[in-house]
């Protein structure tokens, strides 16, 4: 509407005084303006009845055609469909063409009635989801049986839960200093009480309390044509990839098995560099602020105790540099480096260093085959979501008082292959493991507590089929094998199924 008021407005000619000229003048003009614009608005509307009237004609000819009747056309088209068997193509062309059209005008009509979603800063806001319900069968114990990680001893379960929904928002925002700004945010409902110590509120796991909706990733930025600077709630930047599941989403595929995911502030840049040919370079570092291992010990005098990292006033720094390959592809395969390091002081008083150094890959193959996984080896790593859930091991001298603190080290990784059968269908195959040095750690293990205390190493093995009927429906089934090894007892083993359906929004 605003667009025609403006070229009608456009067709009135301004003298260029204009004191010279009377207000009845400038009203009269205005009026006939107007009286433009409505019969524009009105030859609109008649338009759009129209289409509508065509549309309900299409569908009772597409209805009849279906039934096996003829359908009521007019004596042209009627003479056309009335010629030898031979020409019977000619009917199934224009099914076809009338089904097309159909589909066309139904979109149409939709943009036109579309409400749009409007923000306080009027830039536009998209929302985004997943309505996701899982079923599950765990065949022994679990650590949380909805979006288990880790096998422990006991009976198994069975139940269903749709509390791995995923609820977004995505906003573009003005331009500053020639860069695009942007902003999403991500929530779903598994913020559920769980089992053992609190963990920092970024990771999820282990979580205590009674709140529904939990945080899970946000970004915001400003984007350059090579160039972005953001702050964001996300995984590691070394750790750009994760395995594909529709089961594992509150929760991310091998977390805890090599599947570095944690979600914790960070405020980076990244820069592409562009070669002479199809291939580029990207390099990106940030600052970070790493939560706690979900084992950490916490004093017992605060409800909100700072973290570990933050105790030792000095934030986590990390960067990778990637070789990318042909970027008119969608997706392109890449080739990356990183490393980590952040200072800690633990509340037992004692201070630690977290590092690692990582490696990331993804490859296309022939045969619609994608191959795609990231190794790693440092210490320190259970805020990152490694080291079999702790830091560091520690024991201390009933006598003396005195804490020892072996900060663990740790290597794992995990890797995925890929099947796409055509665009709706694939399968994935994925291993992952995270091994904490059984060596530090049995020399501060004793007998009770939990298990996972005792955890070394974790490996799981998983495949799963997705199947996607539409662009918005997914569907999945999927097979876990859970394996976990203590550094006191036998291992323990659960084999898991889950089921997965998805609407997408």
């Amino acid at each position: 509407m605003l667009a025609v008021v403006m070229v009608s407005a456009s067709r009135i000619s301004y003298p260029q005084s204009p004191s010279q000229r009377s207000v009845s003048q400038q009203i009269r003009e205005l009026t006939e303006a107007m009286i433009r614009t409505q019969a524009q608005l009105e030859e609109s509307q008649r338009q759009l009845q129209e289409m509508r009237g065509q549309l309900a004609e299409l569908r009772n000819r597409v209805a009849q055609a279906d039934s096996g009747t003829t359908p009521d056309i007019s004596p042209p088209i009627a003479a056309s469909t009335a010629e030898p068997q031979g020409n019977s193509h000619v009917e199934t062309g224009t099914l076809e063409e009338l089904r097309e059209r159909q589909q066309i005008d139904e979109a149409q009509i939709a943009t036109h009635e579309q409400s749009k979603m409007e923000s306080e800063s009027k830039y536009p806001v998209k929302v985004t989801g997943l309505l996701l319900f899982n079923g599950f069968v765990n065949t022994k114990a679990v650590d949380m049986a909805a979006t288990p990680t880790v096998a422990v001893s006991g009976p198994g379960s069975t139940g269903a839960s749709i509390r791995q929904t995923v609820l977004g928002f995505d906003a573009r925002g003005p331009h500053l200093l020639g860069a695009r700004s942007y902003a999403d945010l991500r929530v779903d409902f598994d913020a559920s009480p769980g089992s053992g110590n609190s963990v920092d509120e970024y990771s999820g796991d282990f979580r205590t309390g009674t709140a529904l909706i939990r945080l899970r990733t946000a970004h915001a930025g400003l984007h350059w044509e090579n160039t972005s600077a953001y702050f964001s709630l996300d995984r590691p930047i070394f750790s750009p990839d994760a395995p594909a599941s529709l089961t594992a989403a509150a929760v991310p595929p091998l977390a805890w098995s090599g599947n570095l995911w944690t979600w914790n502030p960070q405020l980076g840049v990244v820069h592409r560099f562009h070669g002479s040919g199809a291939a580029a370079v990207e390099a990106e570092a940030a600052l970070v602020d790493i939560g706690d291992a979900p084992l950490t010990p916490q004093p017992s005098d605060s409800a909100t105790p700072p973290s570990s990292a933050e105790q030792s006033r000095w934030p986590g720094v990390e960067a990778r540099v990637a070789l990318l390959g042909n970027e008119r592809d969608t997706e392109h395969s890449h080739f990356g480096l990183g490393g980590f390091f952040a200072p800690h002081r633990s509340s037992l008083g004692e201070s630690f260093d977290s590092w690692a150094a990582t490696a990331d890959a993804r490859f296309f193959l022939p045969a619609r085959l994608e191959l795609v996984g990231a190794g790693y080896r440092g210490a320190a790593l259970g805020g990152l979501g490694g080291g079999a859930y702790k830091d560091f091991a520690y024991s201390l001298n009933a006598r003396t008082g005195e804490t020892y603190l072996t900060p663990l080290d740790d290597a794992g990784g995990w890797v995925q292959l890929k099947e796409r059968f055509s665009e709706r269908l694939e399968a994935n195959a994925a291993f992952g493991m995270d091994n904490a040095f059984a060596g530090e750690l049995v020399r501060f293990a004793t007998i009770g507590g939990p298990m996972d205390q005792h955890l070394a190493r974790n490996r799981t093995f998983t495949g799963n089929f997705i199947y996607s009927p539409s662009a918005f429906l997914l569907f999945s089934i999927e097979y876990r094998r859970l394996n976990s090894f203590s550094v006191l007892a036998a291992p323990a083993t659960s084999n898991v199924i889950g089921l997965g359906a998805g609407y997408k929004f």
